[in-house]
């Protein structure tokens, strides 16, 4: 997208602006991850993104590696600069106070302690201002924050490896590997992005999985199980499994005390979550991480969870790797969302398919159920 006031010279300093907070996702929560680039005379002066766990934010880190040379400079950032008083003072304040003549911003930010002032600030001072520069690429690096303002809830992205007629395990329970290497390591970037990364009991007791990032650099996410009932062992590899990061436990209400005795010695958490006929609610589920500032969260099936999440309307992404193998017989890749029309089924937007190794990924948008055709 071109942006009246841009020009090429914008879009490749916003690139990097981009890049930069990309190498961050997930890393910066509750905070977005904010890229800024400081260019003077056509030189890059100062880069900087957001620290791990929200601050120091992009533009102080570029700003204090460019020191005087910030002056008189040009400030790329990947959103707008925050205006409001937290831990640390306000981004569009520090710009001002450090003589920049003019800002290029990707995006606004709806968080309302900042929408619009930002701009507001800069524009007082005299500072010369671009928007929405590559606003669609600065929008999806912080989508996961953006569902979190608007939705109370993180982004959810349910990703599944099938077969081309849609199994994602065959008759006798074998599920290793329907996907190639290649897909397993995207994945695994995919984890380091995300704020945690959920599974179903059925997934747990059939395939024991660690959910951990096992990529260079990477790190781990919180590890999520969904059991009403309890089904999963207390010594399955992800609640055993050392790691960084915790592992959580889901269950309902009545189940919650032995929940407590059963897997918390080994240091997993237990929580309750309002249930539907024995069933956890996983949009109350997604509330409650959305309450602990979690802005993605990566759904890893299986076939029941992946079913519960699009009825529960908390799916805004899709990823499905499918693997050129037919398997006439196995679990499907969803199971219990029982439609009997077809005008019921879950609409996709933006949808997208690329080769991944042998394997192809189709990704797209969820059509949220109130946009649905009734």
């Amino acid at each position: 997208m071109k942006t009246r006031g841009a020009d090429e010279t914008d879009r490749r300093f916003m690139r990097e602006a981009l890049a930069q907070a990309e190498s961050m996702l997930g890393m910066t929560s509750p905070n977005p991850t904010v890229g800024c680039v400081l260019v003077r005379a056509g030189k890059v002066v100062g880069r900087g993104v957001t620290s791990a766990g929200g601050r120091p934010h992009g533009e102080t880190n570029a700003l204090a590696q460019a020191g005087s040379r910030a002056r008189g400079a040009t400030a790329y950032v990947s959103l707008e600069p925050c205006a409001h008083h937290g831990q640390t003072p306000p981004c569009a304040d520090a710009i001002v106070e450090a003589g920049i003549a003019r800002v290029v911003i990707g995006c606004g930010d709806p968080d309302p302690r900042v929408h619009g002032r930002g701009i507001a600030i800069l524009k007082r001072a005299g500072i010369r201002v671009t928007s929405d520069v590559l606003r669609d690429e600065a929008a999806r690096i912080n989508e996961g924050f953006f569902a979190r303002i608007a939705r109370g809830r993180p982004l959810g992205i349910l990703k599944l490896a099938m077969s081309l007629d849609g199994r994602i395990a065959a008759e006798g329970g074998d599920s290793r590997w329907i996907s190639t290497e290649e897909s397993r390591a995207m994945v695994h970037r995919w984890r380091r992005e995300c704020d945690a990364v959920m599974v179903g009991a059925g997934t747990v007791a059939a395939d024991d999985p660690r959910l951990t990032c096992r990529i260079e650099g990477g790190r781990d996410p919180v590890r999520v199980v969904v059991d009403a009932n309890l089904r999963t062992p207390a010594d399955a590899k992800v609640y055993r499994q050392r790691s960084t990061a915790p592992a959580i436990i889901a269950t309902t209400q009545a189940n919650l005390a032995f929940a407590k005795k059963k897997y918390e010695r080994r240091g997993v958490e237990a929580i309750a979550i309002a249930d539907h006929g024995g069933e956890i609610a996983l949009d109350r589920l997604m509330q409650e991480f959305g309450g602990r500032g979690w802005s993605r969260v990566l759904i890893e099936g299986g076939a029941r969870l992946a079913a519960s999440a699009l009825r529960a309307d908390v799916v805004d992404r899709v990823a499905f790797f499918v693997a050129p193998k037919i398997m006439g017989a196995g679990l499907p890749a969803i199971d219990g969302m029982h439609l009997t029309r077809i005008r019921d089924a879950i609409q996709l937007s933006e949808l997208s398919a690329r080769p991944v190794g042998v394997d192809w990924l189709f990704e797209g948008k969820v059509v949220p159920a109130k946009r649905r055709r009734k």
